[in-house]
């Protein structure tokens, strides 16, 4: 509920809107808010890092997919070696077998040649001699039918060992070729895991190069945070002089009105929920959060009025139905500073700077308004 002045004191004097309630309570409220500033920990800005830690994340899952590759390789390297390994155990096997062939042709050939000596140098052997020297016609017969039976068999085991020999051959031949195929199968292989250790070799270095990066861009944004917190201290040291001489001065009132008639915004009264804002300086975003365990942006500034005794919608879009409007020329510490259409809402607090939960993977951190008018939309400040 607002008042309005009985009377102005002089032509130049500006009237704020201060009741005496809340004359009682700035001093503390400020020594709070100051409190507050001096226990704050930095906060990083998030737009930078955001990026390269996206980056970082991306590279990282790379470096998780060559690993699994790379592991993959090495599994088809040692299968590629085992089946080298076993055509070299077939070679082995198949060249006992051919030195057992060699040996069994060795040993057949001179048993046919001992057979065929035998046959002619025995006093049996005439053909003459057999038919002379059989007993009876049978013995003949069963004579001749002996020496052709061994003669036959003799040609038939040279055959059998002439042919196993060729095809141990044939598949010494067959067995050269599929060692020379899983060789290269094996040089292939290793050549494709050098070649994914290599690219995991180069993403882990770029890897460590971001990191690195972030490391550098997060010590460079602490010390701009520290900087605008000196900055934020100073200001309200001053602003804290300023209103001190202003309620010096004053009448209660709701506005004050120069003599050519016009109107000017009363002053905030509640800039102590910048200094509850500032204490959680670091805190991460939530969606939906207005709790210290997370904020959203308009949960951490229905939090901070919470904290005065201001009640506030849960929604930027709501809380812009709340209080006065403040042209940018015009705003003070406690100020509801709106964004992207409605859409982001922070607290001014003072010289340009504002606290803000930005969103999601950023913590609540000390941003310039000027660098963010490109989405600026306007003030409103709480009577």
């Amino acid at each position: 509920m607002t008042y309005r002045a009985p009377a102005v004191r002089s032509s130049s004097t500006v009237v704020g809107v201060v009741g005496r309630r809340r004359l009682g309570l700035a001093p503390y409220v400020l020594l709070g808010f100051l409190a507050a500033l001096a226990v704050a920990a930095p906060a990083l800005s998030q737009g930078p890092i955001s990026a390269k830690r996206a980056e970082a994340q991306r590279v990282f899952a790379e470096v998780q997919q060559l690993d699994t590759n790379l592991g993959n390789a090495d599994e088809r390297v040692n299968l590629a070696n085992l089946r080298l390994a076993g055509v070299q155990r077939d070679l082995a096997v198949n060249k006992r077998e051919l030195g057992v062939a060699k040996r069994n042709l060795v040993q057949s050939q001179k048993a046919i040649a001992q057979r065929l000596v035998t046959l002619y140098t025995s006093p049996q052997d005439s053909t003459l001699e057999v038919i002379l020297g059989a007993s009876s016609l049978n013995d003949l017969l069963t004579q001749v039918d002996t020496q052709n039976r061994i003669s036959s068999l003799d040609t038939e085991v040279l055959s059998q060992v002439n042919t196993f020999r060729g095809a141990v051959k044939r598949h010494e031949l067959a067995l050269v070729q599929a060692r020379v195929a899983a060789r290269r199968l094996v040089a292939e292989r290793a050549a494709e895991r050098r070649s994914i250790a290599a690219q995991l070799g180069e993403r882990r270095r770029l890897l460590s190069s971001i990191q690195g990066q972030i490391a550098t861009l997060e010590a460079e944004q602490q010390a701009l945070q520290a900087q605008l917190e000196r900055q934020a201290r100073a200001r309200m040291f001053e602003a804290q002089a300023s209103v001190q001489q202003n309620f010096s001065g004053s009448t209660v009132g709701a506005f004050a009105s120069t003599p050519e008639g016009a109107s000017v915004i009363p002053p905030s009264g509640y800039s102590g929920v910048v200094g509850v804002a500032m204490s959680y300086l670091g805190t991460p975003y939530v969606w939906g959060g207005a709790s210290p365990a997370g904020f959203d942006c308009s949960g951490l500034v229905m939090f901070a009025y919470q904290a005065v005794g201001v009640s506030l919608p849960h929604s930027s879009y709501a809380m812009w139905n709340y209080g006065v409007p403040v042209p940018e020329d015009q705003l003070e510490p406690g100020d509801l500073v709106f964004f992207n259409g409605l859409g982001h809402v922070g607290l001014y607090i003072g010289g340009g700077d504002y606290i803000e939960a930005p969103h999601t993977g950023a913590n609540v951190q000390v941003s310039s308004l000027a660098s963010d008018m490109n989405s600026y939309v306007g003030a409103r400040r709480i009577l």
